[in-house]
């Protein structure tokens, strides 16, 4: 067993992949959540996938002394991956103060956690939406931090000074910062996926729910943004290449390989489709018609972006390798399990 490693908000979509690949890795994995948008369950999917059960504390972030005492529990943590965060845009716009707090308190007592218990290697979730609507695009990790369209967004900028300003003031922490563009999929298994409470708030699932009768129609948020079919335009990653990313990140700082602190890099396709693409897209891979109306757009949602990957391709040694088809196959794949199994 290699070396142990926290995962915040690992019952979640993107947490519980990443802790597939790193338990896959030979890690040991502690999983925090306060399993406020997942459950338990993931945990079982993770187990049929690796045949272990990661330790797990129900705990909230935002509660240091809880959290202090996940660290103390659990001594010789050798890194923390932060995925716990509130996620979704528009939902921050609305709610502004529930996604400064979460997201901005839960990952100060994670650093402090850090700092107090003298671990020193920090992987953290960010997201393409610190580049707002770029100038340029592909956009680069070089591109300018546009001011913030949403709530959510500027927490991430924020997120990301934060992160700055610690590894000036401690020698000690070294850090990797991922930036996201889309992650969509489920693991070719049908074990884990994304599944969100509630309406989704992620184009693919409500996508899948609409294909397989669950939800009544998708709302296709625009058809007049200044793209080739007047639809939003996204980078869209397969999950299991973004959770494998993160264990290379791991991996990178456990070698004191990193060369900038923090290093910053982008993980995406390198390719950007629009909503109705990903429609027609899915269409022809699954058989299945997905029944749509266009609304008006959705406060806080960028024109377009997406990924120029190539420092992560460089780097990290690390390619987002999966076909869209594929992608979106797994996405449907893992709705008619979870349909099956109620």
């Amino acid at each position: 067993m290699k070396e142990k490693i926290l995962v915040t908000g690992g019952t979640g979509y993107i947490g519980s992949h990443t802790v597939v690949e790193l338990q896959t890795a030979g890690y040991e994995v502690i999983v925090i959540d306060n399993l406020s948008n997942s459950t338990v369950d993931s945990l079982n999917g993770v187990a049929s996938i690796t045949g272990i059960t990661p330790a797990f504390e129900k705990i909230d972030c935002c509660d240091k002394l809880a959290l202090d005492g996940v660290f103390k529990k659990h001594q010789d943590i050798k890194a923390v991956i932060h995925f716990a965060a509130s996620k979704a845009v528009g939902e921050s716009v609305e709610k502004p103060l529930l996604y400064y707090r979460n997201n901005l308190v839960s990952l100060l007592n994670v650093l402090e956690c850090m700092t107090e218990n003298k671990v020193p290697n920090f992987v953290f979730s960010s997201s393409a939406t610190v580049y707002g609507q770029p100038e340029i695009l592909p956009v680069t990790e070089d591109a300018p931090v546009q001011p913030a369209t949403s709530p959510y967004g500027n927490t991430k900028q924020i997120a990301e000074e934060v992160i700055r300003d610690c590894t000036v003031a401690d020698a000690n922490l070294k850090s990797v910062i991922l930036r996201y563009f889309n992650p969509v999929g489920a693991h070719p298994s049908a074990a884990i996926g994304e599944l969100p409470n509630g309406i989704p708030n992620n184009l693919i699932p409500f996508v899948t729910q609409t294909a397989i009768g669950l939800r009544e129609c998708l709302s296709v948020f625009g058809d007049d943004y200044n793209t080739p079919d007047g639809s939003a335009i996204r980078d869209y990653i397969y999950v299991v290449d973004l959770a494998k990313a993160h264990v290379i990140a791991v991996e990178r700082l456990l070698a004191c390989a990193n060369k900038t602190n923090p290093e910053i890099f982008n993980l995406g396709t390198g390719k950007g489709l629009s909503v109705l693409e990903i429609l027609e897209v899915f269409e022809k891979a699954t058989g299945v018609k997905v029944n749509r109306k266009i609304v008006a757009r959705r406060t806080g949602d960028i024109e377009k972006v997406w990924a120029d990957p190539s420092l992560a391709n460089t780097e990290l040694g690390w390619t987002a390798k999966t076909p869209t088809s594929e992608m979106l196959s797994s996405a449907w794949e893992w709705e008619k399990k979870l349909r099956d199994s109620r």
